[in-house]
């Protein structure tokens, strides 16, 4: 049996460890609510941190972003536009056997819409340390691109002549930007250019000609004739080198004088003549229309420009028929000053100064010595009655030797 003592003891032992247990239960309970309000401030925080980064990331690169060789991380559009213009290259010139990339800070780097297009790439609602890389394809390209040019070579073939042009020897200075080629400095070949054309042009050029009265003369190609149109080839040459193309044949890139500017004569026989043309006598006031090597009109009594009088006199040289025309007026004036106007039947030009064949009704004199001092004010006159047989076998562009 427990004494009264022993149980009153052995209460008070229970009672503590009662006690004990409420405290613990009470400081659990009270750490459970901290905890859980600590979780929620916690949360409440992260919540917010995430909205400020969100907000953040709307409008700023991620830190490792990097366009065009600049670093742009953290940075709005609008920044990355400014800092990528002052700091990318944004062209590459060839120069001196090398290629190199530079920035000129007179050209537009790029563009805001493409600023915005990467951005838009790398965009991710929260930040990252990812990394991103956009670099100038263009110029990529370019650079393949002036590789390829500076290490063409084309043949250009003109009048039977071959030439080899090699763009390391010709190109002084290339570039590329803003996606295309650009030929600072191609001097070189324009001058080459002009010395292939002294070279086998035959505008001006003299040579032998056999008149149909049996003489050898030599004369001058004035008008008629042709020449390399330089721009022409120069664009040919350059457009070869960018594309591949290894031959330019030179008859598409020739140019004339006078009426028509696209030249005559190119590839013909006999220096360009080839075997269909006009001669005119002014020693013996004969004229001559040959057609495939046959003289089928022959005029033994025309009248060229009064000779004493240095500015009628007809002029020398090779020209050529510029056109035909019927029923024309044709105008100037006088040794006096005055004006004319003679309505002809037949017009057919062959200078810019206005000289050319054609019928003569008004004149009177057609003796071979007429010219010396009442001849024309340049023109070749053809009797009425002979008109029609020389404007029949005439053709425009026609060469027509004065001598």
């Amino acid at each position: 049996m427990i004494s009264r003592k022993d149980y009153r003891k052995k209460n008070t032992q229970g009672s503590k460890y009662l006690i004990i247990a409420g405290v613990a239960v009470i400081v659990l309970a009270c750490a459970g609510i901290w905890g859980h309000n600590a979780y929620q401030q916690h949360q409440a925080t992260v919540l917010a941190e995430n909205k400020k980064q969100v907000a953040y990331n709307k409008k700023h690169f991620n830190a490792n972003v990097t366009i065009y060789g600049v670093k742009v991380g953290r940075l709005t559009v609008d920044q990355a536009v400014e800092k990528i213009q002052a700091k990318a290259v944004n062209k590459l010139v060839y120069k001196d056997g090398k290629i190199s990339a530079v920035r000129d800070s007179k050209l537009t780097t790029i563009s805001k819409e493409q600023v915005q297009k990467y951005f838009d790439k790398q965009y991710t609602q929260l930040p990252t340390d990812q990394s991103y890389n956009y670099e100038n394809t263009a110029l990529k390209k370019g650079k393949s691109k002036l590789k390829a040019i500076t290490a063409a070579s084309v043949d250009y073939s003109v009048a039977g002549k071959t030439f080899t042009l090699a763009a390391k020897d010709y190109l002084t200075q290339v570039s590329y930007y803003s996606g295309a080629v650009h030929y600072d400095d191609a001097s070189k070949l324009t001058a080459k250019l002009n010395a292939m054309d002294k070279e086998v042009k035959t505008l001006g050029k003299s040579y032998k000609f056999k008149t149909p009265a049996g003489s050898t003369i030599t004369v001058t190609n004035q008008s008629y004739g042709w020449g390399i149109w330089t721009a022409s080839a120069k664009k040919a040459v350059l457009s070869a080198y960018e594309t591949g193309k290894k031959t330019i044949d030179g008859k598409n890139h020739i140019y004339g004088e006078g009426y028509t500017t696209q030249g005559l004569g190119y590839g013909k026989s006999n220096n360009g003549l080839g075997n269909s043309y006009v001669v005119v006598s002014i020693a013996s006031q004969d004229m001559w229309v040959v057609v495939n090597g046959k003289v089928v009109v022959t005029v033994s009594d025309v009248v060229t420009g009064t000779a004493n009088k240095g500015d009628n006199a007809t002029p020398t040289g090779v020209w050529y028929i510029m056109y035909k025309q019927k029923d024309a007026t044709l105008r100037g004036q006088n040794d006096n000053g005055s004006n004319y106007a003679s309505k002809v039947s037949y017009w057919m030009p062959f200078t810019m100064s206005g000289c050319g064949l054609h019928d003569a009704p008004w004149r009177t004199d057609w003796s071979s010595t007429a010219y010396l001092k009442g001849g024309s004010h340049g023109c070749v006159n053809i009797r009425p009655s002979k008109i029609k047989s020389v404007w029949d076998a005439v053709k425009v562009h026609m060469p027509v030797i004065v001598y």
